[in-house]
């Protein structure tokens, strides 16, 4: 669909989902993720940058449990502490995946994905037409009810600093694994919100879409 369609209907809140691909009541399983290996920081940090093309390839399940645990997952068992940082150790930011088979949630502590939604709600994380078949679309929302030690004017600019560091965090898993993504703040929150089933507590900050980049068409010579 593309981005004037999407606008468009936007504007009357008559932008519809799609079906799900699949059994969302069947959950999805992660295995383990490998916590070890990849590309050099310092070459991680070369490569990394944004993409707006994408294959409609899903990822692995073994791909998909690393990205997860690199963006937020747990490094610290005995404390429950992440890869990314959480003022006060609130860990308000929860990470939701948009798939073809629909929307799902990351536990971090169990490792898996829980189902939330049986729809399709890919086209409704950002406005751009590429998100609609994209394999990944990820929805990073704050929960505002763990912040109760965090001032209420100040708890949005808290948690948008632990978004940055996970969204950073996925930059850089993706240079070093060969794919490609892009971070995006031009999405209808309210219509997201409504698709996503959130209470008046939870907050979207940002979305971020992941995938294998289409290879480069040769320039006639």
């Amino acid at each position: 669909m593309s981005t004037l369609t999407k606008l468009a209907l936007g504007l009357v809140g008559q932008l519809k989902l799609a079906p799900p691909s699949g059994d969302l009541h069947a959950g999805l399983p992660l295995p383990s993720p490998k916590t070890s290996g990849g590309a050099p920081l310092m070459e991680a940090l070369r490569r990394r940058h944004s993409s707006h093309e994408f294959l409609a390839d899903e990822l692995p399940p073994q791909m998909l449990s690393d990205l997860l645990w690199a963006a937020y997952g747990i490094n610290r068992l005995d404390s429950g502490g992440r890869t990314a940082p959480s003022a006060l150790n609130a860990q308000e930011i929860d990470i939701y995946l948009a798939l073809p088979e629909g929307l799902f949630l990351f536990d971090a502590r169990r490792h898996e994905l829980r189902p939330v939604v049986s729809k399709d709600v890919r086209r409704a994380t950002g406005y751009q037409d590429f998100v609609d078949s994209a394999p990944l679309d990820l929805i990073f929302v704050a929960d505002h009810s763990r912040m109760k030690l965090v001032p209420a004017s100040k708890r949005s600019s808290y948690a948008s600093v632990a978004v940055g560091a996970i969204s950073q965090n996925i930059y850089l898993f993706c240079a070093s694994d060969g794919l490609a993504t892009v971070a995006r703040a031009w999405f209808d929150r309210s219509t997201l919100a409504t698709a996503m089933g959130l209470s008046p507590d939870q907050q979207i900050l940002l979305t971020q879409t992941v995938g294998y980049p289409k290879p480069a068409v040769a320039t006639p010579t």
